[in-house]
């Protein structure tokens, strides 16, 4: 597994247009399928004019969990020219949204995919792409009188809480990259329970 990858900082937005045809492309950073679905809807029901709402997502630190969608268009022609755009960057947790407006005349085959292609491309140029790490997600439980052992490993090991609820018993979340959780979990005081949450 990799422990770190590329993927963009922010949505960013793209434009291509070609014999009145105009070709929007929306680029957003997801971490699940279902945040990039979700993307998918939020432009069809905020475009519902256009013809097609095209699209493909990469997913996972190695980026094995993809997929492109037509739309309508001829197969082939434009989820793959979009799709191929995230290999060729080597970008990942990041859909792209390609809206199109018919603007009368047929582009043809190898139109399409130059204009599905030259839409992602114009929308990745204005993107921000940085490198991220993958992390392990952990949640601490401890009694009142075990914190201070507690904030005294944070503060040594560098350790920042997301969250924090003290209750009963006291439980904190954080996360570690992967390259750091076995040394840093590893020297957690004797009584504290740690519970592995998931993986990002």
């Amino acid at each position: 597994m990799n422990s770190n990858y590329k993927t963009i900082s922010e949505a960013k937005e793209g434009i291509y247009k070609e014999k009145g045809s105009k070709f929007l492309a929306y680029i957003s950073p997801v971490t699940s399928v279902k945040e990039a679905l979700d993307k998918v809807e939020f432009y069809k029901e905020n475009q519902p004019s256009a013809r097609h709402h095209c699209y493909a997502y990469r997913i996972g630190s190695e980026g094995k969990n993809f997929r492109s969608y037509d739309d309508g268009e001829p197969s082939g022609t434009a989820g793959k020219p979009i799709l191929n755009q995230l290999l060729s960057n080597e970008i990942t947790n990041v859909i792209v949204v390609v809206i199109r407006y018919f603007g009368g005349t047929k582009l043809g085959t190898s139109g399409l995919i130059t204009a599905y292609k030259e839409a992602t491309i114009a929308a990745i140029n204005e993107s921000e792409i940085i490198e991220s790490f993958v992390s392990n997600y952990y949640e601490l439980s401890f009694t009142y009188d075990e914190m201070p052992l507690v904030m005294k490993w944070s503060k040594q090991q560098k350790v920042h809480f997301d969250s924090q609820d003290f209750d009963l018993r006291c439980k904190v979340s954080f996360s570690l990259p992967i390259s750091e959780s076995n040394h840093k979990m590893d020297s957690l005081p004797r009584g504290v329970e740690s519970e592995f949450l998931y993986q990002l």
